[in-house]
């Protein structure tokens, strides 16, 4: 029961960002924003100094660090490489939509696996 709490917690936090912050990004985009670029995103943020700046980096570095760690991942663990892929593509759309949605997926099938052979189940 916690965990069906958590998982539906993680993925309205995964959707509900979505609704959150792309009104920002077409606010950029209508501004002459090109979504396309991401270096040009991260570049025009960090630009205003401050907390945005902080926040810029912070998040590139977070996306960085998701963006090397989830085909792996999803291999090792069984979900295959596509899975992977397919969570590094959904990334661009947010980290803090991709990210949350990847852990409820992960955590759903590792236990399944452990469901399935507990002798070999993985520690995730």
């Amino acid at each position: 029961m916690a965990t069906n709490i958590k998982h539906a917690f993680l993925v309205l936090i995964s959707f509900g960002s979505l609704l959150i912050v792309w009104p920002f990004a077409f606010d950029w985009m209508k501004n002459g924003g090109n979504i396309l670029n991401p270096l040009s995103f991260f570049t025009d943020v960090y630009k205003l100094g401050g907390a945005a700046a902080f926040l810029t980096v912070d998040i590139a570095v977070a996306w960085t660090a998701f963006l090397v760690w989830v085909v792996p991942d999803a291999k090792r663990i069984g979900l295959g490489a596509k899975m992977g892929w397919l969570f590094f593509a959904l990334s661009y759309l947010g980290t803090c939509f991709a990210l949350p949605l990847y852990l409820v997926v992960r955590e759903r099938h590792l236990d399944r696996q452990a469901k399935l052979n507990p002798s070999s189940a993985l520690i995730g």
